[in-house]
């Protein structure tokens, strides 16, 4: 546990405020203080409240929506930090926005997950320490150290104390059979996958199911739900073949447009996500049940800080 009069210190800035107290409580310190305002045409106003000179720091920010905004507030404070001398700067972001653009699957398209990259290296970043990337080819993006921790044992751990029998873990497309597999080992259950295609951006559709799920309680797994168009199929699918329950769970609950009326209408009896983007109370449904990555992130901070070996946490 870190103490005071280590030269560590966690920032918050305004999608996190709640995760990132509760890392800050579990590793035993308080919160450095800082303001996020905003000028009279919504220029963003950042004031260090604290000598953060030779400090370690370690601000915790999650580029989710409003993502323009929630970018711009981290790059700004990094340039604050860089500007007050701190000796290192720790970016920790729960969720990593724009990840989804990670190459040019059509013609003059941008890359916007390096573009990412590439600002906060300059703000003056020197590490990002993140959960469950989109891709995880965007750690090649960056020329400074990327921790990517994983939110599967955390999920998982979460049906092992449900203690639901006849469990089948459920790729919702061949992108995720790798985290689905994951999943599967961990609670010694088979998988299945669902052959889906997109024809275009947040619009899915189910071709085949591919795995025993007949009498089964499926759990589909992803890294991100958005529009839940693809829970909402998937979900009904697996029951026309037979699944007895459709349980789902993601480590980005991004829920955006009409997913929470989607999840609200869908076959799926619980969905489990963490809290890597903070829910708004029009989001906490009684459906939706949320777990906490602040131990996982604290112990990363702390291996960080004291130069251990954190890839026992990406297990």
């Amino acid at each position: 546990m870190l103490n005071t009069n280590q030269k560590v210190k966690i920032f918050a800035l305004n999608s996190s405020w709640d995760l990132a107290g509760e890392i800050a409580e579990n590793i035993g310190i308080p919160l450095a203080s800082c303001s996020v305002k905003r000028f009279s045409d919504g220029e963003i106003q950042i004031n260090i409240e604290e000598s953060i000179r030779g400090c370690e720091i370690f601000v915790i920010q999650s580029t989710s929506n409003p993502v323009n905004e929630n970018l711009m507030e981290l790059l700004i404070m990094v340039d604050a930090l860089k500007r007050a001398s701190a000796q290192t700067i720790n970016v920790v972001i729960p969720y990593y926005g724009y990840a989804r653009q990670d190459r040019k699957a059509r013609s003059r398209e941008p890359i916007t997950a390096k573009l990412i990259a590439n600002l906060l290296e300059t703000a003056g970043a020197d590490r990002v320490l993140t959960i469950d990337l989109h891709a995880p080819q965007i750690q090649g993006f960056f020329d400074i150290p990327v921790d990517q921790l994983v939110g599967v044992p955390i999920l998982s751990d979460y049906f092992k104390q449900k203690g639901e029998d006849d469990l089948v873990v459920v790729a919702p497309d061949n992108g995720g059979v790798v985290r689905a597999r994951k999943m599967a080992e961990s609670l010694n259950i088979p998988i299945a996958f669902i052959d889906k295609r997109r024809p275009e951006p947040n619009v899915a559709e189910v071709m085949n199911i591919i795995g025993n799920i007949e009498g089964k309680k499926a759990v589909i797994i992803d890294d991100i739900i958005d529009t839940a168009g693809t829970i909402q199929l998937a979900s009904r699918a697996l029951k026309e073949k037979g699944a007895e329950k459709v349980y789902a769970c993601c480590t980005h609950p991004v829920l955006s447009g009409a997913a929470i009326e989607r999840i609200e209408n869908s076959e799926v009896e619980e969905l489990i996500v963490t809290n890597t983007i903070s829910l708004s109370e029009t989001k906490q449904i009684e459906k939706i049940k949320c777990l906490t990555v602040a131990p996982l992130l604290a112990e990363a901070i702390e291996r960080v800080y004291h130069n251990l070996s954190i890839s026992a946490l990406f297990d």
